[in-house]
């Protein structure tokens, strides 16, 4: 997960290149964290970061999204939030991020759209739709992108209300 902004927030780091390309985005002063469960993952991130020079801006913390996320209150509110994770959480880091946002924040949630008949992902999305779809605070759209990666695609939130 990552969070921008002003305020940033990443969930899911991997070798940090969309972390690189959001920390870019920052207006002055801005500050991104981005959350990576896995070390080696983490230590690829870090270097590209560094390498970017975006070191003094990023905060890159390891350890599981669902332990990390509860620390992050004093953090927020965050301005954007993105959230390219384990695909079995993405329900769970969606509260989070509605926790920590405000009105006005955007959430993009990525690989919203799988190809049918895959029941893992059916399961997880379902779940992950339903929650949304009964949240007031939210306005979602997805996003289908085609001829990339087959079935994928991304899903943006608007959070209108505190």
């Amino acid at each position: 997960m990552r969070l921008w902004h002003a305020r940033t927030a990443p969930i899911g780091t991997l070798g940090g290149y969309s972390t690189i390309w959001l920390a870019r985005a920052l207006a002055p002063g801005g500050r991104l964290i981005t959350l990576e469960a896995d070390p080696a993952h983490a230590e690829v991130a870090r270097a590209n970061i560094a390498r970017a020079g975006l070191a003094n801006i990023v905060e890159l913390r390891l350890g599981l999204a669902l332990d990390s996320l509860p620390t992050l209150a004093a953090e927020g509110p965050f301005d954007l939030t993105f959230i390219d994770a384990d695909k079995m959480n993405r329900a769970e880091y969606f509260q989070w991020a509605v926790k920590y946002s405000r009105r006005g924040s955007l959430i993009i949630v990525d690989n919203v759209v799988r190809k049918p008949g895959d029941s893992i992902n059916e399961k997880d999305l379902s779940r992950f739709y339903d929650l949304v779809s009964a949240e007031p605070k939210v306005h979602m759209t997805v996003i289908q992108t085609v001829r990339l990666k087959g079935y994928d695609g991304f899903a943006i939130a608007l959070v209108t209300a505190n």
